[in-house]
C-alpha cells in the first residue's frame, strides 16, 4: 500500500519511558506498520549532560516489551561526522555566521517570541575584534514557512520575528534541529509522526531542509499528554515508568488516548493481538485534533 512509507520514533534517553513518549512511539508505529512501512528507532543522545547511563537501552527494552518491533537503531551520538559535514555546507552557502552573544546578553535584548527570548541579529554583521564566538547561527531574514501538517492543519511561522536567527552548534555540541534534519534525509524518513510539542520546531526544520537541498517528509502531530496541572508529561514532571513487565495496561491507556477506543476484550489480549487490533484500525481521522491533552 504504501511500499516506500518510511517511519521513526526518537526519544530522548533522559529517563525510562514513560506515557508520554509511549503515545508517541504507538502512533508512529501503528501509522508506519498499517501502511506497510519501515519503522525505525533513533536514540537522540546529543545532549551528554542530560543523558542518563542505562536509558538507551532500558528504553529499547520497553518498547520491545510493548511489541514495537523496530526495523534499525541508530545513535545520534554516533554521528557527528555528517552533522559537521552539513555546518560546513550551511557555512560555505553564507547562510550561517558566529555568534558571541551570551544567552544574558539575548534575554535582555526584550525581544520575546514563541519560545522565549528572540536573537536581535547582533552577530549578523560580524564579530568585534574582543569578541570570541562560541555559536554558529542560521540567518532567518525574511523567511517564512507554512506547511501543511496531516493532523493540525496548516502551520505558518515567521522565522524571524517568532524564533529568531537559531542556533545550529554551539560549545562544540550540534543542536537538535540541524541533527534531525540530517538524520531523517540519510534515514530516508518519509513520515515523521511526533508529539505536537514539536510543532513549533518544524518550519525551522523544512527551512534547513531547503538550505541543504533536502526533501521534506509529511509531517503529523499526535497530542501531548499532559498531567491535571497541563504541564507534560516527562522526566521534570516525575511521570511514571512504562512497567515493561506488565505493558499491556499502559499500551491500551496509549489506543484511548488516541482516540481509537478499543473494545473491552482488548484489556486481557497478549500484545500480539493488541497490536493486530491496532493496525486493522488505525485512522488518523480518529485522533484527536488538539496539541495537548490531559491523561
Amino acid at each position: 500500500m504504501a511500499a516506500g512509507y518510511r517511519g521513526r520514533f526518537a526519544p530522548s534517553p533522559t529517563g525510562p519511558l514513560h506515557f508520554g513518549s509511549l503515545v508517541a512511539a504507538v502512533a508512529s508505529y501503528a501509522d508506519a506498520r498499517s501502511r506497510g512501512g519501515t519503522w525505525l528507532v533513533r536514540i537522540e543522545d546529543l545532549d551528554r549532560p542530560r543523558t542518563v547511563a542505562g536509558a538507551a537501552d532500558d528504553i529499547l527494552r520497553t518498547l520491545n516489551a510493548c511489541g514495537l518491533q523496530w526495523d534499525g537503531v541508530v545513535h545520534q551520538s554516533r554521528r557527528h561526522g555528517a552533522y559537521h559535514a552539513a555546518l560546513h555546507r550551511l557555512r560555505k552557502q553564507g547562510v550561517i555566521y558566529p555568534c558571541a552573544c551570551s544567552r544574558r546578553e539575548i534575554a535582555d535584548s526584550a525581544i520575546s517570541g514563541i519560545e522565549g527570548p528572540v536573537y536581535p541579529g547582533t552577530c549578523r554583521k560580524g564579530l568585534a575584534t574582543d569578541k570570541r564566538p562560541h555559536a554558529w547561527r542560521v540567518d532567518t531574514r525574511g523567511v517564512r514557512i507554512a506547511f501543511e501538517d496531516t493532523l493540525q492543519g496548516k502551520i505558518e511561522q515567521d522565522l524571524e520575528h517568532d524564533v529568531g536567527d537559531f542556533v545550529l552548534y554551539r560549545s562544540c555540541v550540534f543542536a537538535y534541529q540541524l541533527a534531525v534534519v540530517v538524520d531523517d534525509a540519510e534515514q530516508g524518513i518519509t513520515d515523521v509522526v511526533r508529539g505536537a510539542d514539536l510543532l513549533d520546531s518544524t518550519p525551522r526544520q523544512i527551512y534547513l531542509q531547503r538550505l541543504l537541498g533536502l526533501p521534506t517528509p509529511h509531517y503529523l502531530h499526535v497530542p501531548v499528554a499532559a498531567n491535571d496541572r497541563g504541564e507534560k508529561l516527562g522526566k521534570q514532571t516525575m511521570a511514571a515508568a512504562i512497567d515493561a513487565g506488565d505493558p499491556r495496561p499502559a499500551l491500551v491507556a496509549a489506543l484511548h488516548f488516541l482516540g481509537l477506543d478499543p473494545p473491552a476484550e482488548i484489556t486481557v489480549a497478549s500484545i500480539a493481538a493488541v497490536w493486530r487490533w491496532t493496525i486493522r484500525h488505525w485512522q488518523v481521522a480518529r485522533l484527536p485534533r488538539i496539541r495537548w491533552l490531559r491523561v
